[in-house]
């Protein structure tokens, strides 16, 4: 006798998806969008300049669509104006709030403006996307947020006490719209990168004492690549983590077993 279901779909697939991720011009961003896209999703890149020739080529070879929205996350208004242009033209299945801002001082002399700023960007331009685009998803009974949280959302840091603030707050602001959205059939997940190499990091790069601090102590005996964060959010927006919820994912090198 011929089964005749349909086949389950793979677990990783994201074809026929639309997932708009914030800041994928380069570095994290960049590799998360390129992963999404040859997992066979479509992708709307929220961004201050134009789509990153890199990410177009791929679309292409995938055979899907991927473009850019202009945003400025510290401002409210130019938030709510990327929202409303994408969702008057997409279907957002997959968020990924990726970008993010970073400043250090001494916390003595830390001045409100900057704490304010890293704010701004790290925590409230987050809740005004996941509000924005997961309206419709908690209407439709589906969809997948991926906030990108920190090692410092678990830890202190150094001399950068508004970044560990904002990204502990991430973590916590992922888990209470879970409370409320897993319900509706909407995963509400993050993922926390190590020490990766990117733009925001050069000043630990460029500091040789803290540059070897840290890898030291990586097991993994090196820094991460901007494609390392691919994977992890790829399975948190497939069907793979369809019952997983409220998760806040190290991706670290080891970094926490330590």
């Amino acid at each position: 006798m011929t089964d005749t279901a349909a086949a389950p779909r793979a677990p990783f697939d994201l074809t026929g998806s639309t997932a708009a991720i914030t800041g994928a011009s380069r570095g994290i961003g960049l590799g998360i969008a390129l992963g999404l896209i040859r997992a066979g999703a479509n992708v709307v890149a929220l961004q201050r300049g134009p789509l990153a020739p890199e990410l177009a080529q791929a679309a292409a070879e995938a055979g899907v669509t991927a473009e850019a929205v202009a945003i400025d996350l510290s401002s409210q208004d130019s938030v709510s104006h990327a929202i409303e242009t994408t969702l008057a033209n997409h279907r957002i299945d997959i968020l990924v709030n990726n970008a993010g801002t970073q400043i250090r001082h001494d916390s003595v002399e830390f001045p409100l403006e900057d704490f304010d700023a890293v704010m701004n960007i790290n925590t409230r331009a987050v809740f005004q996307l996941c509000q924005g685009f997961g309206k419709a998803m908690v209407e439709r009974g589906h969809g997948k947020i991926i906030n990108l949280a920190s090692l410092l959302t678990f830890q202190g840091g150094l001399r950068v006490p508004a970044y560990a603030a904002s990204k502990g707050a991430v973590a916590q602001l992922t888990k209470a719209l879970c409370n409320e959205w897993a319900p509706q059939g909407v995963n509400v997940n993050a993922v926390a990168p190590g020490y990766i190499a990117t733009d925001m990091n050069q000043a630990l790069l460029a500091d040789t004492v803290r540059h070897e601090q840290i890898s030291s102590r990586i097991p993994a005996a090196r820094w991460g690549s901007r494609n390392d964060l691919a994977g992890a959010v790829v399975f948190l927006a497939s069907p793979a983590a369809d019952y997983v919820h409220g998760v806040v994912l190290p991706v670290d090198g080891g970094w926490l077993a330590r």
